[in-house]
């Protein structure tokens, strides 16, 4: 007879930073329930067109949703959250995450016309929830984001300990600070396994404060005699804070840019947060101001091409401008990828005569995300039996794993997305199976698999471009002069001959049909395809995307 195991499988987050997924299930192998914690998003790059964000592969789990117990939510960051809404409709089961989360979650939900209030549960702040087996304990931490919790799973085989994203902050300004207590007495009644953030292993020290970035950027901006726009991440509701406390110290309004800022102000103040700061002023009217008296805070520190910041750069933007002389303060990190778009975007502001201070030359951010000697704390407060990293790509987890080692940690485990570990029981936690897991492309608004023709043509569009060519037979089976159309094919205007050579080579392949049969257009229309494809590659070295109709009249 089988025993009950615990059993922990990520389906996103274990090898990349972002898309965080993961499984926990409790019971005997053949009658298994389980639990979801997180369920996130990553962006596309310029190697996807057409596909903003991806999210994990729910295959594996969507085959069990009938001994799925719930969703239970660690914080509001897109990267956890994002693919609640693409996922969640194909399951229907309960979800759980604390006021702020939940006030963000109802949003997307909202959008989609989707009402989840009998499905979403509230869970206050460093309180306790029962799923089957599962004991669920939220512990308040500290990140760059309102209510960030870490999660003490208790099970009767034992306590596994899964962090979320932290960081230990003695003065986060907003929110309460890391339940140091707590996690001690966690860890006092003993911890199979800390399934534990690795985004910052290779950084020394310690993550830092918010108050010290309030205290910097007010110096920054006390100097300051024209228009300053902040931007940062709109989630970070402590910077929101400090960039109203700085705009008020400096006698200057605040306006608020950019759809996700205005609906993060929203939540955070609905949830009693944000309380007694200035007003801020509509877009509109912020122009009439004064250039020392105004202060903007913008979404697109990413350099996002939708982004508010690109859009009042490039002079798109109907209310928001800047000029020579003015200020734009980048008061975040760049996140690994976005480094590209993000130069060019700072790039034309330096060409425009506009003074930047990022992180490369003033201290304006600190990470939401622990540091080693962060680490080395959150260690002797939980004391864990064994180290499980994940939130990092490879390099960070494989490191993280020995620096646990170094800090004298019984057991580690080195996984990857799709592994399916047993927690317990055991002297320590081991890979046992492998899951089905992937990535998801949202496409539009379609979910479609990373391997799709549709994903496939897309590529090879943006690389070869498109040639269409229709061809007009007539009752007595001629045809007329084929009509060539292409668009991203390379063309020389002093030998642009290849459309010639493509119509005798139809008209030569035509002669060799019976374009009376139908039975022979699906042979007739490979045929020409090869040629021509052919034709264009000799002439230009594309392979463009090729479609042939046959229109009869």
């Amino acid at each position: 007879m089988s025993k009950e195991e615990l059993i922990f499988c990520p389906l996103g987050g274990s090898g990349e930073i972002g898309m965080n997924m993961n499984l926990y299930a409790y019971g005997k192998e053949d009658n298994q329930k389980w639990i979801i914690v997180d369920m996130g998003v990553t962006f596309a790059d310029d190697s996807i067109p057409g596909i903003d964000l991806i999210f994990p592969d729910p295959g594996f789990i969507l085959e069990k949703k009938d001994d799925l117990l719930g969703i239970v939510l660690t914080h509001a960051h897109e990267d956890h959250i994002g693919a609640v809404a693409h996922i969640w409709p194909s399951l229907k089961c309960k979800m759980y995450a604390t006021p702020f989360t939940a006030a963000l979650l109802y949003e997307k939900f909202k959008e989609k016309k989707i009402d989840i209030s009998s499905y979403l549960k509230i869970v206050p702040l460093n309180s306790k929830i029962n799923l089957g087996a599962f004991e669920i304990d939220f512990v308040t931490l500290t990140h760059s984001i309102l209510e960030p919790n870490g999660l003490s799973i208790t099970t009767p085989l034992g306590t596994i300990l899964h962090t979320g994203d932290w960081k230990i902050d003695p003065n986060p300004l907003i929110g309460g600070a890391i339940d140091e207590e707590k996690l001690k007495a966690i860890g006092d009644k003993g911890v199979s396994a800390m399934i534990c953030d690795s985004t910052n292993i290779f950084s020394p020290g310690r993550a830092g404060s918010e108050s010290d970035v309030r205290d910097s950027l007010l110096k920054i901006m006390e100097i300051k005699t024209k228009r300053i726009l902040v931007t940062s991440f709109a989630s970070n509701v402590a910077r929101m804070e400090s960039i109203f406390y700085c705009a008020k110290k400096t006698g200057r309004s605040i306006c608020l840019v950019g759809r996700s800022m205005h609906r993060i102000y929203k939540a955070a103040k609905k949830c009693g947060y944000l309380k007694g700061l200035l007003e801020p002023v509509d877009p509109r009217n912020a122009k009439k101001i004064a250039k020392n008296k105004i202060l903007f805070l913008v979404t697109g520190s990413q350099g996002e091409p939708m982004g508010a910041m690109n859009r009042i750069i490039n002079g798109t933007h109907s209310d928001v401008f800047l000029e020579s002389g003015d200020c734009v303060i980048f008061s975040s990190k760049i996140i690994p990828g976005n480094e590209k778009k993000l130069y060019q975007l700072q790039n034309q502001i330096v060409k425009d005569k506009i003074e930047i201070i990022s992180e490369e030359n003033a201290f304006v951010h600190v990470s939401g995300h622990p540091n080693r000697e962060d680490l080395k704390d959150m260690y002797k407060w939980v004391k864990p039996h064994c180290v499980i990293p994940v939130h990092g790509e490879h390099r960070h987890m494989v490191e993280h794993v020995e620096f646990a080692k170094e800090m004298k940690i019984p057991k580690t485990l080195q996984i990857e997305n799709g592994d399916i570990i047993k927690i317990l029981p055991g002297d320590a936690p081991k890979i046992i199976d492998k899951a089905p897991s992937g990535r998801v492309y949202l496409d539009g608004n379609l979910g479609v698999e990373a391997d799709s023709q549709s994903i496939k043509d897309r590529k090879n569009l943006s690389v070869n471009g498109y040639l269409e060519i229709t061809i007009i037979v007539s009752n007595n089976g001629n045809i007329k002069k084929p009509v060539i159309s292409f668009k991203g094919i390379p063309e020389k205007n002093e030998d642009n001959n290849f459309v010639f050579d493509m119509e005798d080579e139809i008209f030569n392949i035509c002669k060799t049909f019976s374009l009376q049969s139908k039975n022979q257009e699906k042979n007739l229309i490979e045929v020409i395809k090869q040629n021509c494809r052919r034709i264009v590659k000799e002439k230009t070295g594309k392979r463009p995307f090729t479609n042939i109709n046959i229109a009869r009249i």
